[in-house]
């Protein structure tokens, strides 16, 4: 497989970071930005939003889209943690200026330039994750730069936004959210697109991360940070990359989307090479449903008995194209699957590249390219669903294939876990974005600035060297900390319990990265779990060597408690009284090795079967040291 050379390529990447803000209360309530432990009442509301004009009559092309779903929204509401602003039955209050000073630490930190005066504007967005149907923005800073490797890379915009609802699950006529996360402050970091290789994009993530996570002031954890990445190379297009969860997925997603543009390249050159002009591309789905009256197509028969019906459409000079596939994964058939899904909300599609296949037999497929008069260089896509649908996923698939003629579409694709990327919606344009008249502006003095600049946070590396010297760490060990954002759970340990700094360090870093290699889902620990893990070990309640099992344990069962993990593996320790009560009778049993010098190893192992994970085994060595000594004094007396 060739090695791409992304200098040649023109790669052009640049990054949008948001970051949660950990402050007392929500953007524009007074609404706390930590749930509550013990949820409180819940409501449940229905909205339904639309698309509408902007001041010069333009509608955005990406809530015409969202709006084309006409979905019933349900709202989720704990009101704990929700009021009337979030459920846009009250006027927003004004802009949390906590937040707004934690995103200008961030921007002083960064040589950014604050605006003089913070006005609020509205983003409209309409898929149901803002009961107003628009986000609340607000630029804080202008400029400003990084380093990565001694390279500049410069920042356009810092701004301040306000965090969206959870989507709970989504079906063909409605979507659940659940409004607690809703109006948390969101800092977004945008650079200029100067990032130039995969790996510099993640370096360069991580420099805006440090950077954040320097103020103390940012959550962490699931769903705190999210990463957007706009990437384009020559001859292709500039593609929105939205939702990347992991830092080390980055370079995965950029590789990933070059191939791609490099693929829809070369396709399109294909199709001009065939001579198709998109005047040849015209939608004309045809019904052939009756082809597949005997079909053994467990699919196609289960859709059909639910009433719905097949559809074809030719796509003149494609044959072969669908399919192609020059690298895993990326083809244009998956494409076209994702466009038909996103705008129709169907399954998928199938198509005669891939035909024989999912019991379609070859009868079934000749029989369709006769009906829709297909000829050799043609390919057919079909459809199984309720007509009106069908019709409008063959015209997505059909908007698509003229797409493809002309190379790489701007759009936004959503990020999966594996790094590839799925079609999500078109680019929003200019219309999307309108003044906030509800909050007024806010001053950002110079006494302000001076103050801030008087008191900056100490960098990462300040920090480092500090924890480092307080507790008797490696640089190393510091700084993995610091990358998992451990460090305050970690200060807060060890302050407050009788347990190793060292222990409690490679807990939260190697172990956790141990676990998540096993594939434990190490996400659905919290905070709370490591602080209970060390507050019971320091009551000598079980053994550090259980520590590994309890955290694989919680992470598959994060509602309960650690004492019922301890509970559930058995790791309970036993009363010193037992403990040495089977010390003695295993140097009973082996009198035979009182006078061997290595009397000590032999008997540890049989010890530690029995109590590993249960007892500390600089506890199992002192009381077996204490006992052997003992019994040979005995032993002495009697001879």
């Amino acid at each position: 497989m060739e090695k791409l050379d992304y200098s040649k390529l023109g790669l052009k990447v640049g990054l949008e970071i948001h970051r949660q803000l950990n402050t007392r209360h929500k953007l524009f309530c007074e609404c706390p930005t930590d749930a509550k432990e013990d949820k409180g009442k819940k409501i449940t509301f229905r909205r339904y939003l639309r698309e509408a004009q902007s001041e010069l009559g333009a509608v955005d092309p990406a809530a015409l889209f969202e709006a084309k779903k006409r979905k019933s929204i349900i709202y989720y509401a704990e009101l704990d943690n929700v009021c009337l602003v979030e459920m846009d039955e009250e006027p927003p209050h004004s802009l949390n200026a906590e937040a707004v000073e934690i995103a200008l630490t961030a921007a002083l930190l960064m040589d950014a330039k604050p605006v003089d005066e913070i006005h609020v504007m509205r983003k409209i967005v309409i898929d149901g994750s803002n009961t107003t149907g628009f986000q609340r923005t607000c630029v804080v800073a202008l400029g400003g730069v990084i380093k990565v490797d001694g390279k500049e890379i410069p920042i356009q915009t810092i701004t301040l936004e306000e965090d969206a609802a959870r989507m709970l699950k989504t079906s063909d006529r409605e979507v659940e959210y659940d409004l607690t996360r809703l109006g948390i402050p969101l800092i977004e970091i945008s650079t200029a697109p100067v990032i130039t290789s995969p790996e510099e994009a993640a370096k360069a993530a991580k420099a805006i991360g440090d950077i954040l996570r320097a103020t103390r002031k940012v959550k962490r954890g699931l769903g705190t940070v999210r990463q957007d990445l706009n990437i384009s190379i020559i001859g292709g297009a500039l593609t929105e990359i939205k939702g990347v969860q992991e830092l080390d997925l980055i370079p995965k997603v950029v590789e990933n989307e070059v191939k791609r543009q490099l693929h829809l390249i070369e396709v399109a050159a294909k199709l001009k090479e065939r001579g198709l002009k998109e005047d040849m591309l015209i939608l004309n789905p045809v019904d052939v449903t009756d082809i597949f009256s005997e079909t053994q197509s467990k699919l196609i028969r289960r859709k059909l008995s639910e009433g719905m019906r097949v559809f074809a459409q030719r796509l003149p000079r494609f044959r072969g194209l669908l399919s192609y596939e020059k690298w895993p994964g990326i083809r244009l058939g998956a494409e076209m699957a994702g466009r038909a899904k996103a705008w129709a909300n169907v399954e998928g599609i199938f198509h005669t590249d891939e035909l024989p296949a999912y019991g379609i037999s070859q009868e079934e497929v000749e029989a369709v390219i006769s009906r829709v008069a297909a000829e050799e260089m043609d390919a057919v896509v079909m459809v199984v669903s309720k007509e009106d649908k069908a019709r409008e996923a063959l015209e997505a698939v059909l908007q698509r294939a003229s797409e493809a003629l002309k190379g790489v579409p701007e759009e936004t694709r959503a990020a999966k876990p594996d790094g590839t990327t799925v079609y999500m919606r078109p680019r929003p344009g200019a219309a999307r974005m309108y003044p906030e008249t509800d909050i007024p502006p806010m001053a950002v003095t110079q006494e302000r600035l001076k103050h801030l600049r008087e008191n900056l946070p100490p960098t990462l590396g300040k920090i480092t060297a500090y924890i480092s010297e307080k507790y008797g760490l490696s640089r190393q060990l510091v700084e993995q900390l610091l990358d998992k954002e451990m460090i305050e759970v970690f200060e807060e340990i060890v302050n407050r319990y009788r347990v190793q700094a060292s222990v409690v360090a490679a807990t939260l870093t190697e172990t956790i990265t141990s676990l998540k290699r096993e594939g434990v889902q190490v996400e659905s620990l919290e905070d709370k779990h490591f602080v209970e893990i060390f507050r019971m070990l320091s009551n000598g309640v079980f053994a550090k060597e259980a520590i590994p099992d309890i955290l694989r344990w919680l992470a598959n069962n994060p509602a309960e408690s650690v004492e019922k993990a301890v509970e559930k593996l058995g790791v309970r320790s036993p009363p010193r009284e037992e403990l040495e009560k089977t010390i003695e009778e295993l140097l009973e049993v082996n009198k035979h090795l009182l006078d061997d010098k290595k009397a000590i190893n032999k008997l540890m192992g049989d010890l530690m079967r029995i109590y590993r994970g249960k007892v500390d085994g600089a506890l199992l060595n002192q009381l077996l040291r204490q006992k052997l000594e003992e019994a040979r004094a005995r032993t002495q007396q009697q001879s």
